[in-house]
């Protein structure tokens, strides 16, 4: 069972990116390999090969590796629902709704999970490789982890710590990191990973020696900051936007407080012809030619923060003027006459009026929908695909007329001017085609096809490249012994 850990000094330090590289590095060289990650707090997630539901960046890892992406793989997923309180999803199911202190004494119950679901993938493959979670000092919650060193303790499989240089002060993390850990802890944190690094290494280096005489381990590698680089976020979005010099077509996104897979949005942000901006609490909605409601994990509160923004008007006006307005998933949802969750599926039980823009009502009820799909965009017939991920179900005479035909069913729904358009399916910017034929809805005529599948392959082997060129690979797999 030859594991290895990457652990990160803090959120966002590269561990997500690392472990897709290493994934693809090792695939490359003919070795079963698959990655791991015990608990995620996310709402970016994917479908699995067995009908689960795993965190979006494992699933890109499990891409990089060349096999199908499988709930084994992060058998732990936390959905927050509220500031203190998400859904938990073990081994791609939904357990239960927890707060944040019920779930921090169920840890110890998870870990079986965890645990079991390790055993399994490692009996499929050769080689794991695991990511922690967050930072593995955060001694608020160390007790009963399952996320980062209390899983490498529990398989006792080694550790490398990544560190952020563009943030600054990756000493202090790498250094103050060690010191707040256990000595067995301290003793299976073999070695470093510097990331993000811009500038001359000669000036780095007797940075890089300091910090291998103060710990006595070795540095694996420095990875020079990667300019451009698009692949599939964990969780975070950033407001600032996508701009473009080339820019023919204006989508507008309001972040959400609980925005869910706004990994949608990447082929729009990779399209030249497209300038991307999302809208942050505060902020007015800017002219646009599309203005796209997202996913989101708890509908009814999301829709009511965003009429409190006063962007209910904005879509109207927005409306008025003859732009465009896509609803995806829980975006969907609040473009009908009302959403109910009588059993408080998603928080307090009740109703709430929803925009009113096409005609059908949509019923909160127990059993997500979890199911990876493909069909074609109606009425053209471009090809369509991606996956839905959702509780819900919607009735109502919009849903008469479609937006395309998943697995020979009519889905989703078009406004009769052709206005208001929504679909459950998360991707329909994924196929070029299908890309290329909702963007001419919206005015981008001729705007030429982004290809976002090849897209990612292309950057998962321009990140194996550089790790294969910086990090000492082979030493690290020295290792798993």
């Amino acid at each position: 069972m030859a594991t290895l850990m990457i652990q990160g000094t803090t959120s966002d330090a590269g561990k997500s990116t690392v472990v897709a590289g290493l994934c693809r590095a090792l695939a490359r060289r003919g070795v079963s390999v698959a990655p791991f990650k015990p608990q995620n707090m996310a709402l970016n997630s994917a479908v699995t090969v067995d009908g689960g539901e795993i965190g979006r960046s494992t699933a890109l890892q499990a891409l990089a590796a060349g096999v199908e992406p499988h709930s084994d793989m992060n058998p732990v997923l936390l959905k927050p629902e509220s500031d203190r309180g998400a859904q938990v999803i073990l081994r791609g199911r939904v357990h239960g709704h927890m707060d944040a202190l019920d779930y921090h004494a169920y840890k110890r119950t998870a870990r079986e999970s965890v645990l079991a679901a390790w055993q399994a993938l490692s009996s499929r493959y050769d080689v794991i490789i695991a990511e922690g979670a967050g930072s593995p000092a955060e001694i608020n919650l160390r007790a009963n982890d399952i996320a980062n060193m209390g899983f490498a303790e529990m398989v006792d499989c080694p550790v490398v710590l990544v560190g952020d240089i563009d943030r600054g002060g990756v000493f202090a993390q790498l250094v103050g990191t060690l010191e707040l850990l256990s000595a067995s802890e301290r003793s299976r944190t073999r070695g470093f990973i510097v990331n993000r690094f811009r500038g001359d290494m000669a000036l780095l280096q007797p940075g890089l020696d300091w910090l291998t005489e103060r710990t006595a381990k070795p540095v694996f590698g420095t990875l020079p900051y990667l300019q451009g680089l698009l692949l599939d976020a964990e969780d975070s979005v950033g407001l600032h936007g996508v701009a473009s010099d080339a820019a023919a077509l204006r989508v507008v996104v309001p972040a959400l407080p609980r925005i869910s897979n706004h990994n949608d949005f990447d082929p729009l942000r990779l399209h030249p012809q497209v300038e991307l901006s999302f809208v942050g609490p505060g902020q007015a909605i800017p002219a646009a030619d599309l203005i796209i409601l997202p996913g989101s994990k708890s509908t009814r509160s999301d829709l009511a923060w965003l009429r409190a923004q006063g962007w209910e008007a904005a879509i109207q006006r927005h409306l008025r003027y003859g732009g465009k307005l896509l609803g995806i998933c829980g975006g969907l949802q609040m473009l009908g006459r009302a959403i109910h969750d009588p059993d408080g599926l998603e928080g307090p039980p009740g109703s709430t009026p929803g925009l009113g823009l096409l005609e059908f009502e949509t019923l909160m009820v127990a059993g997500k929908q979890l199911r990876n799909v493909s069909g074609r965009l109606l009425p053209d017939g471009s090809p369509i695909g991606g996956y839905e991920i959702h509780n819900g179900v919607s009735e109502g005479p919009a849903l008469a007329r479609p937006l395309c035909e998943l697995d020979g069913r009519p889905e989703g729904a078009v406004s009769d001017d052709g206005q208001v358009m929504g679909s459950y399916l998360h991707g329909l910017f994924d196929r070029p085609e299908a890309c290329a034929a909702l963007l001419a809805r919206c005015g981008l005529h001729d705007g030429g096809a982004v290809d976002y599948a090849a897209h990612r392959q292309r950057e998962l082997d321009r990140l194996a490249d550089t790790l294969e060129q910086h990090l000492d690979i082979d030493a690290m797999l020295a290792l798993l012994g």
